[in-house]
């Protein structure tokens, strides 16, 4: 497995990745990949530091003849997001990623890849380790838990860095140029509830919603993909109404910027009742799976018994609860005026989970816009609707977008030399997702930022993979533009 992807091409870039699928480094768990890359510099002599916010920056000086040339900071983030299939048995803060080569691409086993952002990594690295790359100054910049709230791009401080020139290597679609991204904003909903204990003539049955695709909250958030927690809430909420069906806890989702692909609940049934409820499952999904036939075909909603739960939550929050999460904005809210087919703002219904000891359920959303005043109307509707439930939500983590600029001199460079090196115009993008370079060049203002990277695949879910020919014209862009960076 790790040997044909070492066999890949570019070699210096797939045998640094290799190793770095070998290294855990879930969101919050990134103390290896921080050692890996500082250990890395050192080894080869480069001046390397890390910062207070985990970031780490190592300095490669200019090739002979190229010292005139504006310097570049090569960024990418440490961090992956940690999504497996509910079959596979994988521990993300101490398994490595078992990478396979499948035909055009390298997929992982039943876990996500880390190809977003490993990939842009190793290709920095590969840069930082090779003795025959002409460039100027280079710093490279390796920011720290980027998936869950950017918290190392948050955390540098100004006048760390030198360079004049940001190249971000976390964007996923191979000859495309991105000069823009939305912000974002993350919504925490808190529910209090009271238990109450069951009558005898209850039964305890598992409610599971799973085989959904899942994705990226920002760049798969317009194909339409089925949201497991909403399902679950859906058919809860008519399982409630016609037969009384109680929630004792609830499962759905597991990281804000993730579509959810599962979700499970423990309920409780009248008996007399219970082959209604199963019917009536069964109704629900067949009419979901119709409504959702070409994006999830394979979506499952299944019912097994349960042990009786001692306990549900009391009858006036779930209802409320289940209104809530019913009602919840969620998906495309409004599509970009200016750039046709680009998502202005969106809301991803992330996280519902209960807390049976302390006797709360906590909702997660994560809001993305491109434009200020629209994500401050999301967050007022969001408020609105889980005020009215009892909800208590709090907003937090608010990052920028990043404004094109059309002007920009490497964007001018990078399009002429893609131009001269591969015969074609690349296409100039802004992503619906949330780049550090809105946050990077509000703390250096003077820089001038693009991003770009080889093709990936469904992010953030286990179907995550990233195209070999992809990586490979990838890395000849980049060093022909290292090559071609302008004079200072």
């Amino acid at each position: 497995m790790e040997k044909l992807i070492t066999q890949l091409q570019p070699a210096e870039v797939w045998e640094v990745f290799a190793q770095i699928l070998q290294i855990p480094r879930p969101s919050y768990h990134e103390e290896k990949i921080r050692d890996f890359v500082e250990n890395f510099g050192k080894n080869f002599g480069l001046e390397t530091l890390r910062d207070d916010a985990g970031n780490i920056i190592i300095r490669k000086p200019a090739t002979p003849g190229m010292e005139n040339r504006k310097g570049v900071i090569l960024q990418g983030h440490l961090d992956m997001v940690p999504q497996k299939n509910s079959d596979k048995t994988h521990d993300f803060e101490n398994d490595p990623i078992e990478g396979v080569v499948d035909g055009e691409w390298v997929k992982a086993n039943g876990t996500t890849l880390g190809a977003d952002n490993g990939i842009g990594v190793s290709a920095i690295l590969a840069v930082l380790a090779s003795q025959n790359i002409v460039h100027g100054p280079v710093e490279a910049l390796f920011t720290a838990t980027e998936e869950t709230g950017m918290d190392g791009a948050n955390g540098l401080k100004a006048g760390l860095l030198q360079g004049d020139i940001l190249i971000n290597t976390d964007s996923e679609d191979e000859g495309e140029l991105y000069v823009g991204c939305a912000g974002g904003e993350d919504v925490s909903v808190l529910f209090s509830y009271k238990e109450k204990k069951l009558s005898k003539d209850f039964t305890g049955v598992k409610l599971g919603v799973t085989g959904l695709k899942g994705g990226h909250s920002g760049i798969d958030i317009s194909l339409g993909r089925g949201n497991a927690v909403k399902v679950f809430f859906r058919i809860l909420n008519e399982a409630y109404q016609k037969l009384g069906v109680r929630l004792a806890s609830i499962d759905g989702g597991s990281l804000r910027n993730a579509i959810p692909r599962e979700a499970f609940g423990v309920l409780a049934v009248k008996e007399n009742k219970l082959d209604k409820f199963t019917a009536l499952v069964e109704e629900l999904a067949g009419i979901i799976q119709q409504e959702l036939a070409a994006t999830e075909p394979n979506l499952k909603v299944s019912v097994e018994a349960a042990e009786k739960p001692a306990r549900v939550m009391n009858r006036k929050t779930q209802v409320k609860l289940t209104r809530a999460i019913v009602a919840c904005p969620n998906g495309v809210i409004r599509m970009s005026d200016s750039m046709p087919g680009l998502v202005e703002t969106s809301t991803n219904l992330a996280v519902v989970k209960s807390d049976n000891e302390n006797n709360v359920v906590r909702v997660a959303c994560l809001m993305r816009s491109s434009v200020d005043s629209a994500k401050a109307e999301l967050a007022s509707r969001l408020e609105a609707v889980f005020a009215l439930a009892g909800g208590k939500t709090t907003f937090s983590g608010s990052y920028p977008g990043w404004k094109p600029n059309m002007d920009s001199p490497i964007l001018q460079t990078m399009q002429e030399v893609y131009r001269e090196k591969f015969g074609r115009t690349p296409e100039i993008k802004a992503i619906h997702a949330g780049l550090e370079c809105g946050i990077l060049g509000g703390k250096y203002p003077n820089w001038d930022m693009i991003s770009f990277g080889p093709t990936i695949r469904f992010p953030h879910s286990p179907d995550e993979k990233i195209n070999i020919a992809s990586v490979q014209k990838f890395w000849d862009f980049l060093l022909e533009t290292l090559k071609n960076i302008p004079q200072k």
